[in-house]
């Protein structure tokens, strides 16, 4: 016992190992996956598969197989990781578990890190305005001349589309900047998932750069597949880089690979099917268990149908007479029996049976549900074959558990109700602590709190179903106002206690959530489905209108949004937060008065909400009522100073009225919190312009174009920068391809910016009276003549031809523009 080798492992680890030690059959899967080890990925003549799909019925060894192939992994040196679906709910979940494993196996994953907390940071804003919308940046509005141009030309297009004030189109594309990641990603809950997987990829490249083999390995694909389905198949076809070559995927679950995406990768599965056990692998089980007597042998093997978790249970109870094998009934259910009678301790075996009705476990919920008197049983009962898991929590073999579940449920109801009601309060004075450190708005995003308030949920829906269940379903309206992972935890939650519960209308209502979740809009038809319920309280109605008004919104359909909203008010009207949205919803197309009444209605009812707080400042900014636009900023820092977008927005009206310097502190402040935001970078490099410090400005823009290379504004922005530092003659390439646009279009249709732009820079023969004369006749904007402007007095300063043609159209423009 003094050897260093025996410090800091458990009892319940070396029961494991020895379990392992023990393991019995499946030798030609175990040489199947050690031999795939030993090959080269990149061989043209037997290279290494990438992709196993492990299948077979329940109980039948799947999740001990993938385990043994994990310790073979490691062996050969892999990192390796594992989900299944305690873990995963939605792909976030999925990528940050898989990541912590990696992680301590081979250190931090830095980019993946600062990617997951930016996700969790976008997250937690309930519904984040897009940044600097107010006015529409100098380069959007000249960009946008471009776009309407082209768009002019399209059939049908007509005067909607070539508007007369391309100003508002101008904002149009600075909504795409501030939040190209609009509404579904930035403004709403949700974050970048592709952005994240991406991370997740660049990662598993360095890995595999220092590692022979990284092996993730996705338990229960039965369950875990809904959600990750889709995804694996873009990592697969490298939607998110390319995947490396020594990145092996094993998939284990009940069902075969099926749908169109797997088609084209069918013939790069390695399919595993497991069958149960042979007479000769439960001989060799049952030996090396003890169990040699050829009556008890023949029983078992008849009992227990060569399942090799009932095999294994029914050979712990070491049987010594065909009696003790009793072969009617349930199969499961009396190979679980006879374990629990072979349990001679009753401190173990009361143990056993109640940490079956929790969840899952990890010490805290096992000495809460087993009692004071199972003290130091923890780790025996995680060495137990039926017990799982990994990081902070344990949990039991759906098969074992469903028949521990089944028989105290119908043994002794009374002990049953009293047992659930006992964790339910449990968690509810964990939640309750939680409370204390964590503001009502952000509970919901508190992992820890949810996972508290829904085992607390789930054990009172098993105590009392009936009374229990509208307070059941009225969470499932909230869980339906944050993202999809959570709202199929909810109701995942709910289907298990109509399973183990039986209770007809939870069964019911089972039924419904997981028919809506799978629909194309599963927030949305969960919502339509929990508003049938008559007995949802008013507030819950009016909550349940207000998630399906914001849900509308991100998908941009805006008038049932607002009557969503409409709903939710007249149901209960001092519901702030649909205020606040519909403010939101009325901003966004336009309607500033009546978004400013919205809002501050909603902060009469809650002036301590800082979104709305900056809400209001955004539509304010909008107005061009600068000083109230910050005031209003300022106000919503002071109650949350992580308010990135605040910060940029407060940014941007100070860029607005010139005080470049406050812009500049604000939105570095906005970078420190999002590094990457293209927006923020944007509005920096141009408040740098303005000032004359180029290099910043160069630096900050082209970080932006790294950001967001799509945005054409940020193009333009750095092109005048390369214009005025290098000349027209360095640049003319870059600004032909930027300005690439028929050149006759019809006066009026908006190209006007454009073509003025596409005269002066690229055709010198063109007489720079008639474009601007052109340019003016279509009644510009007057801010959209502000930054002609200012570009001009930069381009006039160059000391070329360009700089007298700029000089030139400058002068008319300040004599005939409208004041």
């Amino acid at each position: 016992m003094s050897g260093s080798g025996s410090r800091g492992r458990s009892r319940g680890e070396l029961i494991r190992q020895r379990a392992r030690a023990q393991f019995v059959g499946r030798r030609a899967q175990l040489s199947l996956f050690a031999e795939n080890l030993l090959k080269d990925p990149e061989s043209e003549e037997d290279p290494a598969e990438f992709l196993f799909h492990v299948r077979g019925v329940g109980g039948v060894g799947k999740s001990t197989l993938l385990r043994q192939w994990q310790g073979a992994a490691r062996r050969a040196g892999a990192v390796t990781a594992v989900v299944d679906e305690n873990d995963v709910h939605g792909v976030q979940q999925a990528l940050a578990e898989l990541a912590r494993q990696l992680a301590e196996q081979a250190g931090p994953l830095k980019e993946f890190d600062k990617a997951l907390e930016q996700f969790r940071r976008e997250q937690e804003t309930p519904a984040e305005p897009a940044s600097g919308e107010g006015e529409a940046s100098v380069s959007s509005r000249v960009v946008t001349q471009a776009a309407l141009g082209a768009a002019s030309l399209i059939p049908g297009a007509g005067v909607v589309t070539a508007m007369a004030n391309p100003d508002t189109a101008a904002q149009g594309l600075d909504r795409l900047r501030s939040g190209s990641r609009s509404r579904a990603q930035r403004r709403g809950r949700g974050g970048d998932e592709a952005g994240l997987s991406r991370a997740f990829v660049s990662e598993l490249e360095r890995l595999c750069g220092r590692h022979r083999w990284v092996v993730l390995f996705f338990d229960t694909w039965e369950q875990t597949g809904r959600y990750l389905d889709g995804w694996l198949l873009g990592l697969l076809e490298e939607q998110f880089g390319p995947a490396p070559v020594n990145v092996v995927v094993v998939l284990a679950g009940r069902d075969e690979l099926a749908g169109r995406g797997w088609a084209p990768l069918r013939a790069q599965v390695e399919e595993v099917p497991l069958e149960v056990f042979t007479k000769a692998e439960t001989r060799d089980l049952l030996t090396a268990r003890g169990v040699t007597e050829p009556g008890v042998v023949e029983a078992v093997l008849q009992l227990s149908l060569g399942l090799p978790l009932l095999v294994e249970l029914l050979a712990l109870t070491r049987p010594s007479a065909v009696e003790e094998v009793d072969a009617s009934g349930n199969v499961a259910d009396i190979a679980v029996e006879r374990f629990v009678q072979w349990i001679t301790d009753p401190h173990q075996r009361e143990a056993v049976l109640a940490c079956a009705l929790p969840l899952q476990l990890n010490e805290d919920v096992f000495t809460a549900a087993a009692q004071p008197e199972a003290g130091g049983l923890w780790e025996w009962l995680c060495g137990q074959p039926f017990v799982s898991g990994r990081g902070d929590f344990r949990h039991y073999h759906a098969v074992v558990r469903a028949s521990m579940i089944r028989q105290q449920r119908a043994h002794s109801p009374q002990r049953w109700n009293a047992a659930h009601l006992r964790l339910a309060d449990t968690h509810a004075t964990w939640r309750t602590a939680v409370e204390e450190s964590v503001p009502e708005a952000k509970r919901w995003g508190d992992p820890g709190w949810r996972r508290h308030r829904l085992d607390e949920t789930y054990h009172r829906l098993c105590a009392h179903p009936a009374a229990c269940l509208t307070a059941a379903l009225e969470q499932v309206v909230q869980a339906a106002g944050q993202d999809t992972a959570v709202l199929r935890q909810w109701a995942e939650a709910l289907g298990q206690a109509a399973h183990d519960t039986a209770d007809a209308a939870l069964v019911g209502w089972s039924g419904r959530l997981r028919e809506a979740l799978a629909d194309d809009e599963p927030a949305l038809a969960c919502l339509t489905a929990l508003l049938t319920h008559g007995r949802l309280s008013t507030r819950a109605r009016g909550q349940a209108h207000t998630h399906r008004g914001r849900r509308l919104y991100l998908a941009d359909r805006d008038e049932e949004a607002l009557a969503e909203f409409d709903q939710a008010i007249a149901t209960a009207p001092r519901n702030a937060y649909a205020l606040a949205c519909r403010g939101e919803a009325h901003r966004w197309l336009g309607h500033i008065d009546q978004a400013i009444a919205d809002f501050t209605a909603a902060l009469d009812i809650d002036p301590t909400d800082a979104w709305a707080l900056g809400s209001r400042g955004q539509a304010r900014l909008q107005a061009d009522h600068y000083d109230q636009a910050i005031t209003d900023f300022t106000a919503a820092l002071d109650l949350d100073p992580t308010l990135a977008w605040a910060l940029g927005s407060r940014g941007e009206a100070h860029r607005q009225t010139g005080h470049y310097d406050q812009a500049i502190t604000d939105f570095t402040a906005a970078l420190n919190i999002n590094p990457t935001n293209a927006w923020t970078l944007g509005s920096r490099g141009q408040a740098h312009r303005q000032t004359g410090h180029y290099d910043q400005a160069r630096e900050d823009l082209e970080r932006a174009v790294e950001a967001d290379p799509g945005d054409r504004g940020y193009a333009f922005e750095k092109l005048m920068l390369d214009t005025v530092e290098s000349g027209i003659g360095a640049c003319v390439e870059q600004w032909s391809q930027l300005l690439a646009s028929p050149v006759n279009a019809p006066e009026g249709d908006g190209t006007r910016f454009f073509d003025l732009f596409r005269a002066l820079l690229l055709e010198p023969e063109h007489n720079v009276a008639e474009a601007t004369g052109l340019f003016l006749a279509g009644g510009p904007d007057h801010d959209a003549v502000t930054d002609l402007l200012h570009y001009l007095a930069e381009l006039s300063a160059l000391g070329d031809e360009l700089a007298n043609r700029a000089r030139q159209c400058r002068q008319l423009i300040a004599e005939h523009a409208p004041g």
